[in-house]
């Protein structure tokens, strides 16, 4: 589902809900954990999607000959593999009403703003992949981007969770 379609998707009864007393901010914090959890659904599915077009460039280059390419590709693989396991494999991003670890609005909505930068730098992973087969560069020299790039995504992504765990300061 679409991040930016999910409070539309609200039925009529949680509507109504919500003006009552007390429930209303019980059902936006549940809607914000949700959201967060769409948020890096939508992260990894897009960082996942970019798979196959690096599977493909590097097949290029093995069907070319250039097998010293193969370590860069696995180096790239198993990089893009544990930040997806990372992102789908997080809970969600505020804890519910009855459990003991609680997130604040306040770094929630840090999390969000945060997650705007995380999103230009997963664009720009998404553009050079894209980009991969109009490349003049060595095939090292494109690995050693694209890992840069992943590297950035990961940094920015740690960051994000060291907001929820509150061991970042306040900006």
């Amino acid at each position: 589902m679409d991040p930016e379609r999910h409070a539309d998707q609200r039925n009529f009864v949680e509507s109504i809900l919500r003006y009552i007393p007390g429930f209303r901010g019980y059902l936006e914090k549940e809607y914000r954990r949700e959201s967060d959890y769409l948020a890096r659904s939508w992260l990894a599915d897009q960082l996942h999607t970019t798979k196959r077009p690096i599977d493909q460039y590097f097949r290029g280059l093995l069907d070319a000959g250039q097998v010293d390419a193969m370590p860069l590709l696995d180096r790239i693989r198993t990089r893009m593999d544990g930040l997806i396991a990372k992102m789908r494999g997080d809970v969600r991003g505020y804890s519910g009403i009855f459990d003991y670890v609680r997130i604040r609005e306040n770094e929630l909505d840090r999390v969000y703003d945060h997650d705007m930068s995380l999103i230009d730098d997963l664009n720009q992973f998404v553009k050079t992949v894209d980009n991969l087969a109009n490349q003049s560069t060595s095939p090292t020299e494109m690995a050693a981007t694209l890992l840069e790039q992943l590297d950035a995504i990961d940094a920015a992504y740690r960051v994000r969770g060291d907001i929820l765990k509150g061991l970042t300061e306040e900006t």
